[in-house]
């Protein structure tokens, strides 16, 4: 069985599939994948995606918002906590911060990150980080936080292995998508072959980064398996023991049967 750590279901182009979503769920059926993680970015949202995923308890649930979320309400700890009360919210986040494309004043991300840290450890459950071209201020904000006593993991990982390696000192684990398989993606394999085995995860971040060969189209967590292939190339292994092992990790981070 295959479990896709991190996708944004209520995002896909379900157009293209016949059926809408009971039939997406039943093709995931059919193709190994028993589990899927659907992650929030906005508070808005969140509401219609929840609903959307409430028929399939196969589904787990992160509530968060995005550093790149521009408008909207902030999180605050007291609605963090509220919302993450539900037995089917198993993370905070997606949370972390994105200065990629910044603008504007640091200080909003970073004051948000601090935010939905303090509810992850509040309400005992692990985060979800998005981090991009700002390793030096998510590590310290990680560790200013406590943020190792409740961990996570860094999702979509594209850093290098001093960021992984520092990730893996806090007690994060690491999630690798459909980068892995991108033709100028040499180094951020190199990390993926360095990883423990027991804190790899996989994911699509459906609907984007879609894997080779469907690179350049929408994602969808159907494509998982190609990831998983991938990695267990690079690691030497059988894939469906790659599939057992990060099964137990997810089932190990997030506290859930899988």
């Amino acid at each position: 069985m295959l479990i896709d750590s991190h996708c944004h279901l209520d995002r896909l182009d379900l157009e293209v599939q016949e059926g809408g979503f009971a039939s997406f769920m039943d093709a995931c059926r059919t193709s190994g994948i028993g589990r899927l993680l659907c992650v929030g970015i906005d508070l808005e949202s969140y509401p219609a995606m929840r609903l959307l995923v409430d028929p399939y308890p196969e589904i787990d649930v992160a509530v968060g918002v995005h550093p790149n979320a521009e408008r909207g309400e902030e999180p605050t700890l007291a609605r963090l906590m509220a919302l993450a009360a539900d037995p089917r919210v198993v993370a905070i986040g997606e949370t972390g911060l994105d200065y990629y494309r910044l603008a504007g004043d640091a200080g909003v991300q970073q004051g948000r990150f601090r935010v939905q840290i303090a509810a992850a450890r509040a309400c005992h459950k692990p985060l979800i980080i998005h981090t991009r071209q700002a390793q030096a201020d998510t590590l310290r904000i990680l560790k200013e936080e406590g943020a190792d006593a409740i961990g996570g993991v860094l999702h979509c990982f594209t850093e290098d292995w001093e960021m992984a390696r520092a990730g893996l000192d806090l007690g994060f684990y690491i999630s690798f998508s459909g980068i892995i398989t991108f033709k100028n993606a040499d180094d951020l394999r190199s990390v993926a072959r360095r990883v423990p085995l027991d804190r790899l995860l996989i994911e699509t971040d459906a609907p984007y980064l879609a894997p080779v060969p469907h690179r350049g189209r929408p994602n969808s967590p159907l494509y998982l398996r190609h990831i998983a292939d991938c990695l267990a190339g690079l690691r030497g292994m059988a894939v469906e023991a790659l599939a057992e092992q990060t099964t137990e990790n997810y089932r190990s981070l997030f506290q859930r049967e899988a």
